[in-house]
């Protein structure tokens, strides 16, 4: 009796590392993937939250979101705060919205893990730059800042 009990305890052990070893495994292997998506350009961050300048948090409920691939960048983000110049009467559309073909790309891996990304469009009129701060495990933030409206940012994730 007392060596089947040493016999379950051996098994009970023996199954719990293999489960975090396999756990770890996965960890390294999405850690793997961010890193590849992230030096190719071929990922999405998806943006949950907004964070402007002038006020508090901002829970989204539609997709939003940043596609980078080699040769576009795509953005479909909302904006909340001041523009700072004339409106076209009527505009509903004060988003952060467009598709470039012509930017510069600098991603830099972090010491402690994760990349800082920036991204300045060429071809993308009163907007400066983006960057991307990505953790080891795909979570990040995106700072926006434009030429004529109050500076912003997003909390979301890497797809």
């Amino acid at each position: 009796m007392k060596t089947l009990r040493n016999l379950l305890i051996l098994m009970l052990i023996v199954g719990i590392g293999t489960s975090a070893s396999f756990a770890q495994n996965k960890k390294e292997q999405k850690r793997a993937a961010i890193k590849n998506n992230i030096e190719t350009k071929h990922y999405t961050f998806s943006a949950n939250n907004a964070i402007p300048l002038s006020g508090g948090t901002i829970q989204l409920t539609s997709e939003y979101d940043l596609k980078i691939t080699p040769d576009s960048v795509v953005s479909f983000l909302p904006y909340y705060g001041v523009a700072h110049f004339d409106v076209p009467y009527g505009s509903t559309d004060l988003g952060i919205k467009f598709t470039s073909t012509k930017f510069e790309y600098k991603a830099v891996q972090r010491k402690k893990g994760g990349w800082e990304i920036t991204i300045k469009p060429k071809d993308v009129r009163n907007l400066q730059s983006m960057t991307l701060f990505i953790s080891a495990d795909g979570y990040g933030s995106l700072a926006v800042n434009s030429v004529n409206r109050d500076n912003i940012s997003f909390d979301g994730y890497l797809e």
